[in-house]
């Protein structure tokens, strides 16, 4: 679904979730804007018994004027035209129903409502504001000027990643490295985020921890609060000595929400945030601080005698149990268990980068696997692989591994996933530009040979070339090492695999 789609609809009506936070009023506004200048008829609304009180989101409201009000539970007239639920899903428990001729959906939660034809559901965004952000740009919605809105959705997504601590998707970053914000409106805001209240409930979390010796972990749950404090009690956490990891979670209308802490490479906050939440939710970040959801629909479904507590002990103790850590450098590997496999010759990207920017240059190459920081170097090459993935190659390497084909790059052809192309940012005056526009293609030459072995249990291969990120295979996934070199390992997914290695036949 896209906006233009809804611009037939006359009057637009836009229902945030009741008890709005932050990211609820940024997205909301950012469709009254649009439609607004579309001309259309359009009012931002909000219901349930409360009305907006925090501090921080009183000042949102005021200093970028944003025309948001509050209709009473009890209100029973059927709404003309369209009405567009934002940040939420109508017909949830989160949200108000009210009647309406026509129905729209745009959030980025877990999906719950599956009856309602016109939506748009990404849930692998940090902030809905994120998501109306790139609505608006397909329709070549110009923001440059606008900046109380531009501030509006920088706060949306800033409060709902926990400071952007907890910021995972390529789009999210986009979002807060273009916008036009106000930096001085945004720390007003943040500086007015805690009441005394909310100090209270951070100090009793803190005091009702459950703790493993064993992996040094804690967890806690606390009361109802807004997400950033959830941030504070899991930074706090941190600090004591003999905990390494934590979680720190509490229950919303809707699911349950988690700040995850680490601070040992062995442990990335970003994949274990995406392991508590795997199958019933999403989780992600960075390495030290991530974040993350469980739906409450999902959970009652798949856990519906577990306490929450208990779920998060189990899974925690799972994570630590069955996962093995490979430190390549030191690691003696054994291929008697493996098979010979040759890479096959199938086309992919290369990106010479000094045909983009400068020698010195520093970059920063953003993919959906995350940033990659790197400096131009006269033989540095840039690699595009079949998913999309990006990594660095040496001029010598890729010389001797690869053969360039007399062709133009097209990412339909060389790419199975198109959800993020790769872009790469000049960190000197924060331009960004498309990679695959620089791209040429090649193919490998056939001439490198590995043994591999499918994973039967979750691996980490800290490799030679980085010692401090580890690579994670998952069961299915391939440990993989080259012939030539007993300590250059590493892991191939599953399906990658597949498409990049054949067997080779015994001799």
């Amino acid at each position: 679904m896209r906006l233009k789609e809804l611009e037939r609809y006359n009057p637009v009506t836009i229902q945030c979730h009741d008890n709005p936070d932050a990211d609820a009023i940024a997205s909301g506004f950012g469709l009254y804007t649009y439609f607004k200048r579309r001309g259309r008829e359009t009012r931002l609304i909000y219901s349930g018994r409360n009305q907006i009180q925090k501090a921080n989101l009183t000042l949102m409201v005021e200093n970028l004027k944003i025309p948001i009000t509050h209709v009473k539970q009890d209100a029973q007239e059927k709404l003309e035209g369209l009405l567009i639920t934002v940040d939420c899903q109508y017909g949830a428990s989160n949200v108000t129903r009210l009647e309406a001729d026509t129905v729209a959906i745009i959030d980025h939660h877990q999906t719950e409502i599956t009856d309602v034809p016109l939506c748009r559901i990404n849930s692998n965004l940090g902030s809905c504001s994120t998501l109306v952000w790139q609505m608006m740009m397909e329709e070549g919605f110009d923001l440059k000027e606008d900046t109380l809105l531009g501030t509006a959705f920088y706060y949306g997504l800033y409060s709902d990643t926990n400071q952007f601590s907890e910021i995972y998707n390529p789009l999210d970053m986009d979002m807060r490295d273009n916008v036009p914000c106000n930096k001085s409106m945004v720390m007003l805001f943040r500086n007015s985020n805690l009441s005394l209240k909310e100090l209270e409930v951070a100090g009793i979390a803190m005091l009702r921890y459950i703790y493993n010796d064993d992996y040094h972990y804690a967890i806690i749950k606390s009361q109802p609060c807004d997400p950033n404090i959830l941030g504070l009690i899991s930074d706090f956490l941190l600090q004591v000595a003999e905990i390494r990891v934590c979680a720190v979670y509490n229950e919303t209308d809707d699911g349950y929400k988690l700040s995850v802490r680490s601070c040992i490479k062995e442990v990335q906050a970003s994949e274990l945030a995406a392991f508590l939440c795997e199958g019933i939710g999403s989780g992600g970040g960075h390495l030290e601080k991530a974040g993350g959801f469980i739906s409450r629909k999902l959970y009652e479904e798949y856990y519906p005698t577990l306490h929450s507590e208990a779920y998060l002990s189990q899974k925690m103790n799972e994570y630590f149990d069955h996962c093995d850590v490979i430190y390549a450098k030191e690691y003696e590997i054994d291929t008697g268990n493996m098979e010979a496999y040759r890479k096959k010759q199938i086309p992919i990207g290369y990106v010479r980068a000094e045909d983009v920017l400068p020698e010195g240059t520093p970059i920063t190459v953003r993919t959906l696997e995350g940033d990659v920081d790197m400096v131009v170097e006269k033989d540095l090459y840039i690699m595009i692989g079949v998913k999309g993935e990006v990594y660095p190659s040496s001029r010598s390497k890729f010389e001797k591994s690869y053969r360039v084909l007399d062709k133009a790059y097209d990412t339909h052809a060389c790419c199975l996933c198109t959800e993020y192309i790769p872009t790469i940012k000049n960190r000197l005056d924060g331009s960004s530009m498309t990679l695959t526009h620089y791209a040429g293609v090649c193919v490998h030459t056939g001439e490198t040979y590995i043994h591999a072995r499918p994973l039967i249990k979750r691996t980490k291969v800290f490799t030679a070339w980085d010692e401090e990120r580890y690579m994670l295979g998952k069961p299915g996934d391939y440990l993989a090492v080259r012939c030539d070199d007993a300590h250059d390992i590493y892991v191939v997914e599953q399906d990658i695999f597949a498409m990049t290695y054949e067997r080779l036949e015994e001799r």
